[in-house]
């Protein structure tokens, strides 16, 4: 499923005294099964964006194209229902939307609001449970007696429980431990390929947004001011410094490496794989020289 804004700006308490504008002429498009990584730092509108793909917000100017659908601002927005049902949210901390008595009926419930039987529901559930690396005997407990890290993957499951083409993270590694953190990110990277979704990743973690998207957007001031291919945008750290980021800690490390040893590396590395596979060349070519 695509998705397309176009001219979008977004004001907070638009038409009051504390109206206050988070998004301003917004230009991005997202191809249907690309994974996107959205990035900018703090207050630069990366969270009230992600809020325009599924039509939790409504744009104040311009006009969002979800699939075949069409969101414009000043007017009203009919069948936002299936948009929701289609485009997933995962929440930062989307454990804290848990509230049934067992995770059984928790994951159950976001299919059967949007009218799959019972029976379905169910079927669906036991089947996620196990996708998202949680044993069967977990339904039927409480999701307030699980770990931090298992409310986590249930609240994943309620997400992927609706079969979204969409499925959009909003850091979704907050608050976990570096496994924990890797493991999640893994997951989601895993269900990317396997079931063909589009990703959308809101993060802060330029190591995430390095290893696993296909394409970044920075955000800034509440403006998409560059998109492109992650070795290319983290290439340019003078440009990344004028919107306040940084490259990965990789890149900062190669960058290191290559004024010690006096020589630039074939490429941009973006993992640490890549890194120690072009040292490991570099050190052979040294060899070669002598």
């Amino acid at each position: 499923m695509d998705i397309k804004l176009q001219q979008v700006s977004y004001a907070y308490s638009k038409g009051t005294p504390f109206e206050k504008y988070a998004l301003h002429d917004v230009e991005l498009s997202i191809a249907s099964g690309t994974y996107e990584a959205i990035i900018g730092h703090t207050g630069s509108g990366k969270s009230t964006i992600l809020q325009h793909f599924n039509g939790l917000l409504k744009p104040s100017s311009g006009t969002v194209h979800i699939g075949d659908r069409v969101v414009e601002a000043g007017k009203r927005a009919k069948e936002l229902k299936p948009i929701r049902q289609k485009v997933g949210i995962v929440f930062q901390f989307p454990e804290h939307q848990l509230f049934e008595e067992t995770v059984l009926k928790d994951i159950m419930f976001g299919p059967m609001n949007f009218g799959v039987s019972e029976k379905d529901a169910e079927k669906r559930a036991r089947e996620l449970i196990t996708l998202v690396g949680l044993p069967d005997n977990i339904l039927e407990k409480s999701p307030f007696d699980l770990s931090g890290g298992q409310m986590r993957r249930v609240a994943i499951a309620g997400v992927l429980a609706m079969e979204p083409e969409v499925i959009v993270l909003d850091e979704p590694t907050a608050g976990l431990d570096p496994r924990g953190q890797k493991e999640i990110m893994d997951l989601f990277y895993t269900l990317h390929k396997e079931k063909g979704l589009t990703t959308i990743l809101v993060t802060h973690s330029m190591e995430d947004a390095a290893r696993y998207a296909d394409r970044i957007a920075i955000m800034h001031e509440g403006k998409c001011v560059l998109t492109g291919e992650p070795r290319a945008l983290f290439a340019d750290s003078a440009t990344l410094a004028k919107y306040r980021l940084e490259p990965p800690r990789v890149v900062r490390f190669q960058h290191k490496v290559e004024q010690m040893i006096g020589k630039k590396l074939s490429k941009v590395c973006l993992i640490e794989e890549e890194l120690a596979e072009e040292l490991g060349q570099a050190i052979r070519e040294g060899r070669a020289e002598q």
